[in-house]
């Protein structure tokens, strides 16, 4: 299918995949509210279904994405996928039973403009080769060590920064996945490579990708759209230098795609700011759930002909 026909069907296979992808964060964000933070929280996770319901619709929103790069051009289908933010708010507030802030939409379309930005000037001009697996293995560490850099600090702004160390692994599993694609097509440089090797790329793209996923979910515990916003902001972030930096890729652009990729990353961190401001949503309460004790209830009725 080529023509207005492909152009098309790609764009309505990158809307639901921005659909999927914003289901998805929705789910994790409600079961990160949910889940009591410890020793137990990953395995009572792992039981429930809404986690595996979450993982099947990004398994959905990926699938979706890759037919429509089939479909159409990088260029047009990698914009597009921008749109998971703004599918992400709406769908979080109804599940909230509220209305999306004018200011969360404000932050949304600072962070959509300056990725929409960041993805139009760091795509290659000039494609370069897969990485090898000594750069796979460079790359897989330097990643390891600054996940565990991010990931390790003290509570205030864990959730920012777990957004970022995920969409950094996901990014890097994006590259790693090039690499053994491939290593299996008989493509990398320097002839075919034994099948240990891709084994091992294999299960370092198994460990980033998943990693990810976990490292997403423990950062919607600080909300729905700052994280999301800074997922989508880090995962483009980490594949363009690792190209620029090992590809031979270039900015598109020329000299100016510097400048232009550092105003637009100051956009897009204008409206991660603006997110960061809106408060988390609250988890709905049960009837049969007790009110918090915050001293904002109603105090109880005083008996019969007591005295206020």
């Amino acid at each position: 299918m080529t023509g207005v026909g492909g152009t098309v069907t790609a764009v309505l296979l990158s809307l639901v995949s921005a659909v999927g992808y914003a289901l998805a964060a929705v789910a994790q964000a409600r079961l990160a509210a949910r889940t009591e933070p410890g020793r137990g929280a990953l395995r009572a996770l792992l039981r429930g279904g809404g986690w595996w319901a979450a993982v099947g619709l990004n398994a959905a929103g990926a699938l979706a994405h890759v037919a429509a790069l089939h479909y159409g051009p990088l260029t047009l289908v990698q914009p597009l996928g921008a749109l998971t933010l703004v599918a992400a708010l709406p769908l979080g507030a109804y599940g909230a039973r509220r209305r999306v802030t004018r200011g969360e939409w404000r932050g949304a379309l600072w962070t959509l403009a300056g990725l929409v930005g960041l993805v139009a000037v760091t795509g290659p001009a000039t494609p370069g080769d897969a990485l090898s697996l000594h750069e796979s293995l460079v790359v897989a560490a330097a990643t390891a060590s600054f996940v565990a850099l991010v990931t390790a600090g003290r509570r205030s702004g864990r959730g920012l920064g777990h957004a970022t160390a995920s969409g950094v692994a996901s990014g890097v599993a994006s590259a790693l996945t090039q690499t053994l694609t491939a290593a299996l097509a008989l493509e990398l440089p320097g002839g075919p490579v034994p099948w240990w090797q891709s084994a091992l790329l294999a299960v370092l793209i198994s460990g980033f990708a998943v990693g990810g996923l976990l490292l997403s979910q423990t950062a919607y515990r600080a909300g729905l759209a700052a994280p999301l916003a800074v997922v989508n902001l880090s995962n483009p972030a980490a594949a363009a230098v690792i190209g620029v930096a090992l590809l031979g890729e270039t900015f598109r652009g020329g000299a100016w795609g510097w400048p232009a990729a550092v105003a637009a990353g100051a956009v897009a961190a204008r409206g991660v700011v603006l997110l960061t401001a809106a408060p988390p949503d609250p988890l709905p309460q049960s009837e049969d759930s007790p009110a918090p004790d915050d001293g904002s209830a109603a105090p109880p009725p005083l008996p019969a002909g007591a005295v206020g």
